[in-house]
């Protein structure tokens, strides 16, 4: 038998692209703590007699067979929820597999325009795909720049646009008439792509912008309000052609059976979302409020299921906060949230045990 040597962990593998391997990987690290407050999820589970139901779904199918081929059944559900053509809807595990589609659809060897700071997915997709990536950075007060987009936007095509309502990380939801201004500049050139991810907690809905247009999509999740994150699930909701093209580079079968059994049960019973976010937002403004007095810490305005929570030191406000159990996301080495942490909304107990944390930390 002839033994294989094996490679050294110095050693780099040859036929990588440069961009994959100057692109540094998803900043996320794991942290284990009794109250989980950094990925913007939904502070409730599932309801349990929909995990129920689902169950009792789930094995009602045969399991030894393959699901439709691009989720045919599950687009039509989602298409009725939102008022939409089914054949406009894209379904993938997660809208940030979407993100990475698009960017292949129409980024590759063009342009990548964004916000800063932005949803570090859009950039990593950008930057791995070789496209030339620009990103506008936002007003003071985290607003979209509209002037200084149109000027980007002028400087020519084509490509993909990332424009998050509400923005992440900063949770700051722009008007429509910014919103519009700035996606009417970008005329045909340009993919669209208006990031409603978070948009249950503002009350904001950009369906209406994306069908005046064939290049514009809108993104949504089942990972937020619908307490989901756990199923990966995510839909672009766009015009024929360009839902078409990008179905395309879906891979064939990508959305399992099981999960598409689950994706349907929520969608039948959609009354609880709504409720969750009202509840989250009511937290949220609880929160903002009891924090508007500080002096030392100050809480930034947001239309997300989170907020910024800005620091004289976020490597300390962070490791304070998990020495009480709370574990929080730090935003700090982005461009204008020097001394940021973001913070999730949680359940009613969870959100106290913060706000005690964070007058503790004022208090210092």
């Amino acid at each position: 038998m002839t033994s294989v040597p094996r490679p050294s962990p110095a050693h780099q593998a040859g036929g990588v692209r440069p961009e994959v391997r100057s692109t540094p990987a998803y900043p996320f690290t794991p942290i284990d703590a009794p109250f989980k407050l950094d990925q913007n999820e939904s502070a409730l589970d599932f309801p349990l007699t929909l995990r129920k139901l689902a169950a009792e779904r789930m094995l009602a199918r045969d399991w030894n067979r393959y699901p439709d081929l691009h989720a045919e059944t599950l687009k039509a559900k989602i298409g009725a929820y939102e008022g939409w053509n089914p054949e406009g809807v894209v379904v993938t595990p997660g809208s940030n597999v979407i993100i990475k589609l698009l960017t292949e659809l129409g980024g590759i060897g063009r342009r990548v325009l964004t916000v800063q700071p932005n949803f570090s997915v859009y950039e990593l997709e950008g930057q791995m795909l070789g496209a030339q990536l620009t990103r506008v950075p936002l007003r003071p007060d985290f607003g979209l720049d509209v002037a200084a987009m149109q000027r980007e936007l002028a400087r020519g095509g084509p490509g993909v646009l990332f424009l998050p309502q509400p923005h992440a990380p900063t949770g700051f939801l722009d008007t429509e008439s910014d919103l519009r201004a700035a996606i009417e500049a970008a005329g045909d050139d340009w993919i669209v792509v208006i990031d409603e991810a978070y948009h249950q907690y503002s009350a904001s809905d950009y369906r209406s912008l994306v069908l005046e247009r064939g290049n514009r999509v809108s993104l949504r999740t089942f990972s937020k309000a619908w307490g989901l994150a756990g199923l990966r699930l995510g839909y672009a909701l766009a015009g024929g052609d360009l839902a078409a093209n990008l179905q395309k580079l879906v891979s064939a079968f990508n959305v399992s059976t099981l999960t598409q059994a689950v994706a349907e049960v929520a969608l039948e019973h959609p009354q609880y979302v709504k409720a969750r976010a009202e509840e989250a937002v009511w937290e949220r403004e609880r929160m903002l409020r009891e924090l508007s007095g500080l002096t030392k810490l100050h809480a930034h305005p947001s239309q997300a299921n989170f907020f910024l929570l800005r620091t004289p030191d976020a490597a300390h406000a962070h490791a304070f906060l998990l020495s009480r159990g709370l574990l929080v996301r730090r935003q700090d080495r982005q461009p204008m949230l020097q001394g940021c942490l973001r913070i999730s909304v949680g359940t009613k107990e969870q959100n106290d045990l913060l706000l005690a944390a964070v007058l503790e930390l004022e208090a210092e």
